[in-house]
């Protein structure tokens, strides 16, 4: 894997829902996201130690062990946030060969992380800009924090490959990366041959997609140091009109 890393397309913090919908997608550093957010850079500093008391994942197919994570969903309607009943996260064949049509049941997001005082704000800034794209709504909000390691010498952040999620916005917000190579992120038009690549490598750097146009991935990590173990942490955030994904759909 190249040692390269091409810098993101950021887009100025006004600019994301025009980008969104023009070309599918949208970046912002983080000084766009601590703009959109009304937030100071501080403010997120106790947050990338969630990260480090995320669970197994024990549902890789792949037999791997190199992934973390934990799951709980929301409802956003207007001004408010609303913890929704924990669910299992369920996805379609269509979308998901690999993990889809059956229930994966993971431990809820802890509720200090839920208490942070920019937790209903982060929700809040991305249901506006899925109302932006799809008009005022209900957005129904499934937050996934991860963490990629390089146990077993790599780490997949998509083993499913390229794909899109079945919902209408996605945001993946890159909280960490430490001791890797790779991790490139790949964005394609769904309905074309256009495409871009480039590696989220400052933390807070957030991308935006729109997930009925483009399609996604993030290439494996693997350690600079073969003696220590890296890894990346992301927190992804889908929305859905409409309800939840759940078997008997898709």
């Amino acid at each position: 894997m190249s040692a390269v890393l091409l810098p993101p397309p950021i887009s100025a913090a006004g600019a994301v829902d025009a980008a969104l919908r023009e070309h599918g997608h949208a970046v912002l550093d983080a000084a766009g996201l601590y703009a959109s957010l009304g937030a100071a850079p501080a403010a997120l500093d106790a947050w990338p130690a969630y990260w480090n008391r995320l669970p197994p994942d024990t549902h890789l197919r792949d037999g791997g062990r190199y992934r973390r994570r934990r799951h709980s969903a929301f409802v956003v309607e207007g001004a408010s946030v609303s913890a929704a009943p924990q669910r299992a996260h369920w996805q379609p064949v269509e979308y998901n060969a690999l993990h889809g049509g059956f229930e994966r049941w993971f431990e809820p997001l802890e509720p200090a992380l839920l208490a942070e005082p920019l937790w209903p704000r982060l929700l809040l800034w991305l249901a506006a800009r899925a109302s932006a794209l799809r008009g005022a709504q209900p957005w129904f909000v499934e937050a996934h924090p991860f963490r990629i390691d390089t146990t077993g010498g790599i780490g997949r952040p998509t083993p499913e490959g390229a794909h899109r999620d079945g919902v209408d916005l996605v945001a993946v917000l890159l909280v960490a990366r430490e001791g890797v190579k790779g991790g490139e992120t790949r964005v394609f038009d769904a309905a074309g041959p256009a495409g871009l690549r480039f590696t989220m490598s400052q933390p807070w750097t957030t991308l935006l997609l729109d997930d009925a146009r483009v399609i996604h991935e993030t290439t494996p990590i693997q350690p600079l140091d073969a003696a220590q173990r890296g890894y990346r942490d992301t927190l992804v955030v889908t929305l859905r009109a409409g309800g939840f994904q759940g078997p008997g759909q898709g």
